[in-house]
C-alpha cells in the first residue's frame, strides 16, 4: 500500500477517527509518556485539532486526502476505509504484524483479523516517535538483516503472477456476468476463463528480473545457483543505484550471508549467497544456529558448560545476547576454561567474562558460504584472490576422469550429495543387478530398491553430466556406501579437478602473465579430458508458399556432401561432422516467377521436380565439430501438444565432443590462481625430481606476491605429504592446523621443512641453480576453452553503411584494426601495409574487388581508392548542409 507523503493530517484526528473518543481520553492513553513530553507534543496538537467526534474527524482526513472534493460523509468513510481497514487494499500479512509487535512490544495475536492497523498500533507508533527525541528506542538501519526478509520463490510467483492473473480472471467473470439473463442457466466454463491466470505465470516465469536459468556447468555451481540472494528485481533496487551502505558487508550477515562470494562486476554486494548453515524463517528472515551455554554455579564461582542444544537466532535478536566464536579452550568436559573471551553484543566486538555468554558459534565455517567453506587455507588467501576462488570451482567442467583433491575441506561429500545426483545405500543389503543403466539393492529388511541412472546428460552450459555404478553384482553393501558417482564426483566425494605435481618456477619465459605450461602426460591420460554436449534444431514449418520437406535432394549441393545423410535427409549417428556440414536436410518453395518457354516445357515433361525449391538445411555452426550421438524427431500429428502451431515437424540432433586439454585452455586452482596454458611439453622436456617423477605443471612463483593467495602453497606442501603417505588430509575452513603436525610429518617422510627440492633440467639433465618449491596442487579445466574462442576470417559479410568487416565470431567479424594499432604501424614506419589495412582489407569496395581479382590472376595488386568510410564521412557533412569538393 503506498499513501501519498505529502497529503498530512494530524495524529490525534486519526486516533479519533478509530472510536470518535474525545481529548481527555485520548490524553489517558499517554499516561506513561512523561508529562513534560506530552505537553510538548500531545497538548499542542490536540489544540490544532479542531475535529470533536468521529464523522468530524473522517471528515477532516478525506478534506487533506482528497483536496478539491465535495466533503460527502459517505465518500469519506468509504475512502478512510480503503485507505487503511480494506483487507483487498493492503494487508500486513504475518510478518508484518510479527515485526510491528516486536517493535512496539506488542502482544497481539498474529492472525488475520490483525493483519490490518489498529488504535494501539497507532498509538505505540506515537509514543515510540516521541520517546526517540529523548534517545529512547533506536533508529531502525535499513541494511541490518533484522529489518530485510527474504521473498521466496512461492511468495513472489503469488504476487506478481497469481495476484496480477486473479484480478484479470475476476474483471473478465465480472464483464461475462452482466451480459447473462438471470432467466438462462450458465455453466461455470462460460463465465470463468482461467487463460488470464495460466499467461499471467507464464510471463512471470519468462520475463521477470528474478527469472533465470540454472548454472549447470557442476554441481557445485547448481547448488551456488540455487542459494543466491538479491536485492534487486520487482519491488528492488537496481544496480547501477545501488550504494556503498547496501553492498557492503553488515555485522548482521555473520553466519546468514556469505562474506566472500558475490560477483566481481557491478552486482558485487547486489547479489549475494546464503552462507553454510544459515536458514529461512517461516517470516522470511535468515536465521544463523548457535549453541547454547549453560549457567552453572560452583560456590562463589560460575562455571560455562558447552550444550548440544543449537538454537537459531534471527539478526536483530542475536544482538541481546554475548555470543563468542567456536575458537575459546574448552576442557574434556565441555567446560570453558578462559576467564575472559572476546565476543559479539549489540554488532559490537567486546572483550567480556565469560560468566556473561549465552551462546557459542557452532562451527568456525558456518560464516562462509558452500563454495568458499571448500577452499582449504582460505584464511591464509587474500579476499579478492578467495572471492575468485568461489567463482573458479564454479566454472570447473566435468572431467572424463574426475579426482577428488587429496587435500579438503571434509566438505566435498556433503556438498555432492547435496542434489542427489550421488546415491548411497538407504540400509544394508545385497546388489542384485547392475548394468550401466540400472541398479537393483535388496535391503536387509526385504525391501527392493531400484535406481536408474541418468547417463551423458546434456546441461544448460552445453557440459554432459553423467551417473556411474560403483559397484558390482553379488556385492555386500553397507549403509551409506556409495551406490552410484554423480558428474564431478568420485567415491562420493566432490571432485572439480586432478591432483597434480606442481612446480613454482619458471621455464623459458611461459609463465609469462600467468601461463600455465603443462605436461603432455595429461593429455595421453586424459585426466583434464571433458565432455561437451549440443543440440542443433530443425523445425519443418507450413509457408505461405506451401510446406517444407525433408530431403536428400539438396539443390547445388555436392553429392560428397551428401554422404553421410539417410534417404529422409537425417545424419546418420555416430558421423564425425564440423562447420557446415549438414545434419538434416530440407527445402523450401521458392515464390513463383513467370517461366520461360523451356523451362514451361522441362515443368511439362518432369512436373513438380522441375520446381523451384531453395536449400532451408540445417548446417553444424561455423566452429562447431563433434561426433552425431542423438537424434529425436517430433511429429505433430504424434504429438500435437509438444510444437507451436506452424511447426509440422522439429529434428533435435545431439553433438557431443570430447575435449582434451589444449594451448589456450584456461586452468585454475582453489585459490584465484588461475591461468591460461601457453605450452604443452612432452613428459621428457618437463623438469625432473630425484627419482625421476616429472613435474605436471609449472606455475609462476611472481604470481603469489602480490596476489597474497599464500593459501596454495600449504595446500601444496599437504598435498605433497598426503601423496607419500597415500592417504587424505581435511583442512575445515577457520580451523587451526598446528605448524608442529606439518614439520613432523615432513620430517618422518624425510621431505625438506620449507618444500623446496632440488629440481633437474630435462634439457641438460643439470640441476636448477636454486631448490624449487614443488608438491602435490588440486587443479582444475574451466569451461572458458580456447576451441569455443577461438577464431579467424578470410571472406565474410560487411556492413551496409561503412562497408567494413563485422565484427564477433557470432557474426564472422574480423578484428578491428583501431586507432591504437594505425599509431603502432606508424612506429614501424610501415607506410603500404597500413594503407592495405585502411583500404582494401577494411573497406575499399572497388579496391578490394580489384585485389582478389589480381591475386587470381597473379598479376600486380593496383593502387587503392578512397574508402568508404570516408564517402560515409562526406555524407553526414552533406547532411549537416555543409558542400564539400574532393580536391586531387
Amino acid at each position: 500500500m503506498k499513501v501519498n507523503k505529502k497529503r498530512k493530517f494530524l495524529a490525534t484526528a486519526f486516533l479519533r477517527a478509530f472510536d470518535g473518543e474525545n481529548n481527555t481520553q485520548i490524553l489517558s492513553h499517554f499516561n506513561g509518556l512523561d508529562k513534560d513530553l506530552v505537553d510538548k507534543y500531545i497538548t499542542p496538537t490536540l489544540k490544532k485539532d479542531h475535529t470533536k467526534d468521529k464523522e468530524s474527524a473522517v471528515l477532516e482526513i478525506y478534506r487533506k486526502v482528497r483536496p478539491g472534493e465535495p466533503l460527502i460523509l459517505e465518500n469519506a468513510f468509504e475512502t478512510l476505509q480503503n485507505l487503511f481497514f480494506n483487507h483487498r487494499r493492503y494487508s500486513l500479512a504475518d510478518v508484518g504484524r510479527y515485526k510491528l509487535n516486536k517493535k512496539l512490544n506488542l502482544s497481539l495475536d498474529i492472525n488475520k483479523e490483525n493483519h490490518l492497523l489498529t488504535q494501539k498500533d497507532v498509538l505505540e507508533t506515537i509514543k515510540y516517535l516521541i520517546n526517540l527525541t529523548r534517545s529512547k528506542g533506536n533508529f531502525d538501519d535499513i541494511d541490518h538483516l533484522g529489518n530485510r526478509r527474504l521473498r521466496t520463490v512461492g511468495e513472489l510467483v503469488s504476487m506478481y503472477g497469481i495476484r496480477v492473473g486473479m484480478v484479470r480472471v475476476e474483471r473478465e467473470i465480472k464483464e461475462r456476468m452482466s451480459l447473462v439473463t438471470s432467466d438462462t442457466n450458465v455453466a461455470p466454463s462460460q463465465v470463468v476463463n482461467s487463460k488470464p491466470l495460466i499467461v499471467a505465470i507464464n510471463s512471470f516465469y519468462r520475463t521477470s528480473q528474478l527469472s533465470t536459468i540454472v548454472d549447470q556447468t557442476n554441481p557445485l555451481s547448481e547448488l551456488d545457483n540455487l542459494r543466491r540472494i538479491t536485492v534487486g528485481g520487482p519491488g528492488g533496487i537496481e544496480k547501477e543505484r545501488a550504494s556503498f551502505s547496501i553492498r557492503d558487508i553488515s555485522s548482521s550477515q555473520y553466519g546468514r550471508i556469505c562474506p566472500i562470494r558475490s560477483p566481481e562486476g557491478p552486482n558485487i554486494g547486489v547479489v549475494t549467497y546464503m552462507a553454510l548453515y544459515s536458514r529461512v524463517n517461516k517470516y522470511g528472515f535468515l536465521e544463523a544456529p548457535y549453541r547454547r551455554l549453560l549457567k552453572e554455579k560452583r560456590g562463589n564461582t560460575i562455571a560455562i558448560k558447552l550444550t548440544d542444544q543449537i538454537d537459531y537466532l534471527q539478526a536483530d535478536d542475536e544482538e541481546n545476547f554475548y555470543i563468542t566464536s567456536n575458537a575459546v579452550s574448552i576442557d574434556k568436559n565441555n567446560y570453558l576454561t578462559d576467564s575472559h573471551v572476546v565476543s559479539r553484543f549489540k554488532g559490537e566486538i567486546v572483550d567480556t567474562p565469560v560468566e556473561k555468554l549465552d551462546f557459542i558459534d557452532l562451527s568456525p565455517r558456518q560464516v562462509v558460504g558452500a563454495s568458499a567453506a571448500l577452499i582449504p587455507f582460505l584464511q591464509n588467501d587474500d579476499a579478492s584472490r578467495a572471492l575468485m576462488g568461489t567463482h573458479m570451482q564454479c566454472q570447473a567442467v566435468p572431467l572424463v576422469r574426475p579426482e577428488a583433491p587429496i587435500v579438503g575441506t571434509s566438505m566435498e561429500k556433503k556438498i555432492s550429495s547435496a542434489l542427489e545426483r550421488t546415491v548411497f545405500a538407504q540400509e544394508d543389503g545385497t546388489i542384485e543387478y547392475v548394468d550401466a543403466n540400472k541398479i537393483n539393492l535388496k535391503g536387509k529388511s526385504g525391501k527392493l530398491y531400484s535406481y536408474n541412472l541418468d547417463r551423458f546428460i546434456k546441461t544448460n552450459k552445453d557440459a554432459v553430466f553423467d551417473q556411474k555404478p560403483k559397484v558390482e553384482t553379488g556385492q555386500k553393501i553397507k549403509r551409506g556406501q556409495v551406490l552410484i558417482d554423480g558428474p564431478s564426483t568420485q567415491d562420493g566425494e566432490l571432485a572439480l579437478g586432478q591432483n597434480l605435481v606442481v612446480a613454482y618456477t619458471s621455464l623459458n619465459g611461459l609463465g609469462y602473465e600467468d601461463g600455465f605450461v603443462i605436461s603432455e602426460r595429461l593429455i595421453k591420460n586424459d585426466l583434464l579430458t571433458s565432455l561437451t554436449s549440443e543440440e542443433f534444431i530443425a523445425d519443418l514449418v507450413d509457408t505461405k508458399l506451401g510446406p517444407e520437406e525433408l530431403t536428400r535432394d539438396i539443390p547445388n549441393v555436392r553429392e560428397e556432401v551428401l554422404q553421410n545423410l539417410d534417404k529422409d535427409g537425417l545424419v546418420l549417428l555416430g558421423t564425425e561432422v564440423q562447420g557446415g556440414d549438414i545434419l538434416v536436410g530440407k527445402v523450401a518453395p521458392k515464390g513463383e516467377k513467370e517461366l520461360t518457354a523451356e523451362e514451361r516445357l522441362l515443368r511439362a515433361i518432369f512436373g513438380e521436380k522441375a520446381k523451384d525449391v531453395k536449400d532451408t538445411s540445417l548446417r553444424v555452426p561455423y566452429g562447431k565439430r563433434g561426433t552425431v550421438v542423438h537424434i529425436e524427431v517430433i511429429d505433430s500429428k504424434k504429438d500435437p501438444n509438444e510444437l507451436e502451431p506452424s511447426v509440422l515437424k522439429r529434428i533435435i540432433v545431439t553433438v557431443s565432443q570430447m575435449r582434451k586439454i589444449s594451448v589456450g585452455d584456461k586452468l585454475a586452482g582453489r585459490h584465484g590462481n588461475k591461468g591460461v596454458i601457453s605450452k604443452i611439453l612432452p613428459e621428457w622436456d618437463m623438469p625432473y625430481l630425484d627419482d625421476g617423477t616429472a613435474v605436471d605443471v609449472i606455475l609462476s612463483p611472481l604470481s603469489i606476491l602480490s596476489r597474497m593467495n599464500l593459501g596454495q602453497l600449504f595446500e601444496t606442501l599437504l598435498g605433497l605429504i598426503a601423496k607419500h603417505k597415500q592417504t587424505k588430509i581435511a583442512i575445515p575452513v577457520f580451523e587451526k592446523i598446528k605448524e608442529e603436525f606439518i614439520t613432523s610429518q615432513l620430517q618422518s617422510l624425510g621431505l625438506p621443512l620449507d618444500g623446496k627440492v632440488t629440481l633437474y633440467d630435462a634439457q641438460s639433465g643439470k640441476p636448477y641453480d636454486k631448490k624449487v618449491f614443488v608438491g602435490v596442487g588440486y587443479i582444475m579445466k574451466l569451461i572458458h576453452m580456447v576451441e569455443d574462442k577461438f577464431h579467424a576470417r578470410s571472406v565474410g559479410p560487411y556492413s551496409l553503411v561503412t562497408q567494413q568487416p563485422l565484427g564477433g565470431k557470432s557474426q564472422m567479424g574480423g578484428q578491428r584494426f583501431g586507432e591504437m594499432e594505425v599509431w603502432a604501424l606508424e612506429t614501424h614506419r610501415v607506410p603500404y601495409t597500413l594503407q592495405e589495412m585502411l583500404t582494401i582489407k577494411s573497406d575499399d569496395v572497388r579496391g578490394r574487388t580489384k585485389a582478389f581479382e589480381s591475386i587470381i590472376k597473379k598479376i600486380d595488386i593496383p593502387q587503392s581508392n578512397v574508402p568508404e568510410s570516408f564517402h560515409v564521412l562526406m555524407k553526414e557533412l552533406n547532411a549537416l548542409g555543409l558542400e564539400i569538393d574532393y580536391i586531387k
